[in-house]
Parts: C-alpha cells; sequence; structure tokens
C-alpha cells in the first residue's frame, strides 16, 4: 500500500473512531433522559443512537478491511465491503424504525401518560446537546468522506445528521409538552422521528446497493473524467470502450488508448503512461486500467 493510502486509511479508521466515542456517550445520556422522564420519543431517540452506535462500529471495520490491498481471493481489492456495511446499516435503520412506530400507536392507542413533567428538563437539554455534538462529529465525517470517498463514512455522517435534527425536534417538542401540557404531542414526536429515519435509510440503501451492482461512477464524476480525458488526448492517439464503476471509495476506470498505424510502438506506451500519471493524480481515487490499442494498417 502507498504511503497516501496509508495515510488515508489512517484518517477514516481515526474518525470512524470518533464516531463511536461520541455515539457510546449520547446513548447513556438519553437512556438515562428517557429513564426518568418516561419520555417515548427520547427513549426512541436513544434508540435511534444506538443504530448510530452501530453503524458506526460497522463503518469503522468496514474502512480497516476495505483499504487492504488486492490479494489472489479479491483481484480488485476489498472496496466493496464498504458498500455492504451500507446495505447493512440501512436495514437496521428500517428494522428501528418500525419498532419505535409500533411503540408511538401503541401510546396514541392507549392514551397511557407516564411522563414525568418535572423531569422532562434533563430530556431537552440532552437532546439539544446531542444535535449539538452530532453536529460537529457529522461535519467531521463528511470531510474525511468527501476526501477519501468513502461510502461507509458518508452512510455514518448521513445517520448522525439525521439525528441532529431529530434530537432538536425531540427536545423542542419536550419543551413544548412542558409549555403547554399536552402529552400527546410525546409519541406524535416519536413518529416524526421514525419518518426522518426511514427517508434516511432509503436514501443510504440506494446509494450503497447500486455499486454492488456494478453501477457506473455518477454523471458528475463521469463528465469531469470524460472532459479530462479528452483534453489530454492528442492525434494520433484516440480513446473508446471507457467503462466505470465503483468499488467503496475506489472508482474501477477502464478504456482503450487508440495509437494511428504510423506511431511507434514506444511512443504510444510512453503516451499511455503519461495519461495514466495525470488521471491517477486528478483522480487519487482511482483504479485505472489503460488497454493499448495500436492500428496496423
Amino acid at each position: 500500500m502507498s504511503k497516501m493510502k496509508e495515510h488515508r486509511a489512517g484518517i477514516k479508521q481515526r474518525t470512524a473512531a470518533l464516531s463511536i466515542m461520541s455515539n457510546v456517550t449520547l446513548i447513556i445520556m438519553k437512556a438515562i433522559a428517557g429513564f426518568f422522564s418516561g419520555s417515548v420519543s427520547i427513549i426512541s431517540e436513544a434508540i435511534h443512537s444506538t443504530l448510530d452506535l452501530l453503524a458506526a462500529v460497522i463503518a469503522f471495520f468496514a474502512v480497516r478491511v476495505s483499504d487492504k490491498p488486492a490479494d489472489k481471493e479479491h483481484p480488485f481489492g476489498h472496496g466493496k465491503y464498504e458498500n455492504i456495511s451500507g446495505v447493512v446499516e440501512a436495514l437496521l435503520i428500517f428494522a428501528a424504525a418500525i419498532w419505535i412506530i409500533y411503540e408511538a400507536i401503541v401510546k396514541l392507542v392507549s392514551s397511557e401518560t407516564i411522563l414525568e413533567h418535572e423531569k422532562l428538563d434533563i430530556g431537552i437539554v440532552v437532546m439539544l446537546l446531542s444535535g449539538v455534538v452530532n453536529f460537529f462529529v457529522s461535519r467531521r465525517l463528511y470531510k474525511v468522506a468527501r476526501q477519501t470517498g468513502s461510502v461507509a463514512l458518508e452512510a455514518d455522517a448521513l445517520h448522525l445528521k439525521t439525528d441532529i435534527y431529530t434530537s432538536v425536534g425531540v427536545g423542542l417538542g419536550l419543551l413544548a409538552i412542558k409549555l403547554t401540557g399536552f402529552y400527546f404531542l410525546d409519541p406524535l414526536i416519536a413518529l416524526l422521528v421514525a419518518g426522518f429515519i426511514t427517508i434516511e435509510a432509503y436514501g443510504l440503501l440506494k446509494k450503497a446497493f447500486n455499486p454492488l451492482l456494478d453501477s457506473s461512477i455518477d454523471d458528475k464524476e463521469l463528465a469531469e473524467l470524460v472532459t479530462f480525458i479528452e483534453s489530454n488526448i492528442d492525434y494520433p492517439y484516440s480513446y473508446s470502450d471507457l467503462r466505470t464503476r465503483k468499488s467503496g471509495a475506489t472508482n474501477i476506470i477502464q478504456f482503450k488508448i487508440i495509437a494511428e498505424h504510423q506511431t511507434m510502438l514506444i511512443d504510444a506506451v510512453i503516451e499511455r503512461k503519461i495519461l495514466n500519471d495525470k488521471i491517477m493524480k486528478q483522480f487519487p481515487n482511482s483504479e485505472l486500467i489503460i488497454i493499448l490499442d495500436v492500428i496496423d494498417e
């Protein structure tokens, strides 16, 4: 593994570890607040954070495995472990959303009120604090995900981004309950949390699953790649059969470079090497296969 890839792998693993530590802290805080206040919306947030923790753990191990170099059993590397982890995370979120919806509906139907009004303050503080913590951690995750192209870290950041909205929403909802005494708002807020994380799960599942089917890189990246290749190939060379696919954080790129018949083979080989180096410098998170085809007429 090159020094650049080792450095990138180290940053990814440290960032994933940061997410684990923050989620453990928030789960403890939310569980305590939910227990003392009896709020189903706080308990649903504790479950949400538990899923965030599980996602962070999965992401941590996924980035460790995905950065391993290619071997005999995995000649194209281990990048798709990140996509698999994203699919697993999405399915877990769906499961949590179903549980939250069930508990909230039971409370609405039974009209059961176990909220302790005088203990709502701790829940409000914990929820708002959770939103602040997740704001900074998710920003860090998104930054590293963009730098390294990590699907697993982006998925983890998406978890926490949603947690920001739901935590702040629950905090403000509890404040409204404290001021108005409308306790039925508690299960309604829990249903909103479930709705948010269901939307999150769908987006994550779609993003993580498509590369498992060897789908092409996204249209924006593909357009940038085509423009770059065309701007760096001149007569007597041309290119054809461009193919791309995603493998975790890595873009697999393959195409032919075609040399006209009067071109010396050694010149064509040198041209391919120059083009290869330029593309790798411009698109560092890539595996590049350039096939040389000399027209012999």
